[in-house]
C-alpha cells in the first residue's frame, strides 16, 4: 500500500475517533443524567456568565422537571445572593437545609457536600446582613458537616479567583468568634478588603 494513501487513512481514523469521543462526552453531560440535571448545568453556566434572570429560569425548568432537585435550590439561592435579594436567600436555603436533613443518606457525601454548602453559604448572608451570631452558627455547622467542602483555597479556587487569597469558612468563623469575644465599642465586624474574598459555595 502506498504510503501517503496510508498515511491519509491513519490521520482520517484519528479524526474520527476524535469526533466520536466529543460526542460521546457531549451526549452523556447533556442527555444523560437525572431529571432536571441538564437544566440545572444549563443554569450553572448562565450563573457564571452574570446572566441571572437567565439562571433562574434554567433553575425553575429543573425544579419543574424534578421538585426538591437540590442542585437548582441551591442555583436559585446564588442567584438570590448575587443579586442581593437576601431574605429569599434565606428561605430557599432554608428549605434546601430542612430538605436535605430530613432525606439525607448517611452514604451519600455529595448530599453531604450540598448540606456544607448550603450552611455556608447561608452563613454568608447574614454574614452580609450583620447577623454575626448566626452567621457563626452556620459557619461551625458547615464545618462540621463536610469541611473538606467548604474548606479553600484548592487548585478550583486558585484557577477561579485567580489567588490563593481565598477566605475560608474557617478562616471568617475564627474572626467571627475572636470578633464577639470583645467588648461591642472594640469589635470590628467588617474589613471590606477582607470581606470581598469571601466565596460562595456549591458542590
Amino acid at each position: 500500500m502506498n504510503a501517503s494513501v496510508l498515511r491519509r487513512f491513519v490521520i482520517l481514523m484519528g479524526f474520527g475517533l476524535l469526533v466520536l469521543v466529543l460526542f460521546r462526552t457531549g451526549y452523556e453531560y447533556f442527555a444523560t443524567g437525572e431529571a432536571g440535571d441538564y437544566y440545572v448545568r444549563e443554569g450553572d453556566i448562565r450563573l457564571s456568565d452574570g446572566r441571572y434572570d437567565e439562571a433562574l429560569a434554567s433553575f425553575n425548568k429543573a425544579l419543574e422537571e424534578r421538585p426538591d432537585h437540590r442542585g437548582a435550590l441551591m442555583g436559585r439561592a446564588l442567584v438570590f445572593i448575587q443579586t442581593e435579594r437576601y431574605e429569599e436567600a434565606i428561605r430557599e436555603l432554608d428549605y434546601l437545609i430542612a430538605y436535605l436533613e430530613k432525606t439525607l443518606e448517611p452514604d451519600d457525601t455529595t448530599g453531604r457536600g450540598a448540606l456544607a454548602a448550603a450552611y455556608a453559604n447561608r452563613g454568608n448572608v447574614h454574614d452580609r446582613l450583620g447577623a454575626y451570631k448566626k452567621a457563626l452558627d452556620d459557619y461551625i455547622a458547615a464545618l462540621g458537616t463536610d469541611e473538606e467542602t467548604v474548606a479553600g483555597p484548592g487548585i478550583v479556587d486558585k484557577i477561579l479567583y485567580g489567588s490563593d487569597d481565598v477566605s475560608s469558612v474557617r478562616q471568617r468563623a475564627q474572626y467571627i468568634y475572636e470578633q464577639l469575644q470583645l467588648p461591642e465599642d472594640e469589635r470590628r465586624m467588617r474589613i471590606p478588603e477582607l470581606d470581598a474574598k469571601q466565596r460562595m459555595y456549591k458542590p
